[in-house]
């Protein structure tokens, strides 16, 4: 095994375990780990069978192997970017929900119901002298 290939299996071994102690913390939702676990599986198959990488790019007819795992990467990472601006338009809408509701509620709690009993305009509350 090369150093190149020593390398690229200790980084998948790391980033697989980065990923599952970031879900075992809840620092990583599930759903989003399920994508990083499947590069940080990738990398580590990639590293103990260099030749796999050769031989998918001789099928797909890629003249250096080397371009199609970068052009693997630029798709995974437009994927990452799609998944999370899909994500953060769901959490802007839920936000400006939030917002609108909480402006209600403090316009209701804010507004006066009218007099109250204990103002000194209202006679009917007061003991007789």
């Amino acid at each position: 095994m090369t150093r190149a290939q020593l390398a690229s299996l200790i980084t998948g071994f790391v980033a697989l375990g980065v990923i599952l102690d970031l879900v075992r913390r809840r620092h990583l939702r599930v759903r989003y780990a399920g994508m990083w676990l499947v590069v940080g599986i990738g990398m580590t198959v990639l590293a103990v069978s260099p030749g796999l990488l050769d031989r998918a790019a001789a099928v797909l007819g890629v003249v250096d192997p080397p371009n199609l795992l970068f052009f693997v990467a630029i798709i995974v990472l437009l994927v990452v970017v799609v998944q999370l601006s899909l994500e953060l338009s769901r959490v802007d809408e839920k936000l400006r929900i939030l917002a609108e509701e909480l402006a209600l509620l403090r316009h209701r709690t804010e507004l006066p119901e009218g007099p109250s009993p204990s103002s000194e305009d209202d006679d009917s509350s007061r003991a007789p002298r």
